[in-house]
């Protein structure tokens, strides 16, 4: 009889590390839902939100590739809240579906645990109970702001706007069932302490 799967539901700001761990739980054998990559999917040329996408925001959101035009849509969607809950309508409940048929393929597999990498967790709402634990990846602001400017070559201000649109550390902490706090840690110390959260895991 195996020990029922663990549904981890993984989040943290941007440059908090998130990837960073989810691809190290992934190296021990979690299987790995990734909400981001589901929503590149969908927008890619010939993805299953191209149509609803043109037919309600008119053909400039889409690239001469058939893409969704990120860069406008993400404009649009900082500058007026109604085309960002009109986008995610659009694109969330479709996310859903994908997460849940990658899910039932993980199970199919006999994975031990599956990882949703959910950017939006916290603020989604809708998340939490189809989860057993929520694992939260924590740093400060000022690092999240020093990683992302280094690694996107983002202004400062770009960073801030960016981590104002997310929820605060406050809100995630307090939804977090475990915490790894991913300040000044050695790649091998951030190892080690995955390494720990795994064996809990059924890793």
């Amino acid at each position: 009889m195996h020990p029922p799967i663990q549904r981890i539901g993984l989040t943290g700001g941007i440059g908090s590390g998130k990837s960073t761990v989810a691809g190290m739980l992934v190296a021990r054998g979690a299987a790995l839902i990734d909400a981001d990559a589901i929503s590149r999917q969908l927008t890619a040329p010939g993805g299953a939100a191209i149509g609803e996408l043109a037919s309600q925001f008119g053909p400039q959101a889409i690239t001469a590739e058939g893409a969704m035009d990120r860069d406008r849509m993400r404009q649009l969607a900082f500058s007026d809240p109604a085309v960002k809950v009109q986008l995610e309508a659009i694109i969330h409940p479709l996310i859903s579906q994908e997460s849940i048929r990658q899910a039932r393929a993980a199970v199919q597999a006999g994975r031990a645990c599956i990882l949703f990498d959910i950017p939006l967790l916290v603020e989604s709402g809708r998340w939490r109970q189809q989860l057993d634990r929520v694992l939260v990846v924590d740093c400060t602001q000022e690092t999240q702001i020093a990683r992302v400017m280094a690694r996107n070559a983002f202004a400062r201000e770009v960073v801030e706007k960016i981590i104002a649109g997310q929820a605060s550390r406050a809100q995630r902490l307090a939804a977090a069932d475990s915490c790894i706090c991913n300040e000044d840690l050695s790649l091998q110390a951030l190892e080690r302490l995955v390494c720990q959260l795994a064996s809990r895991f059924g890793l």
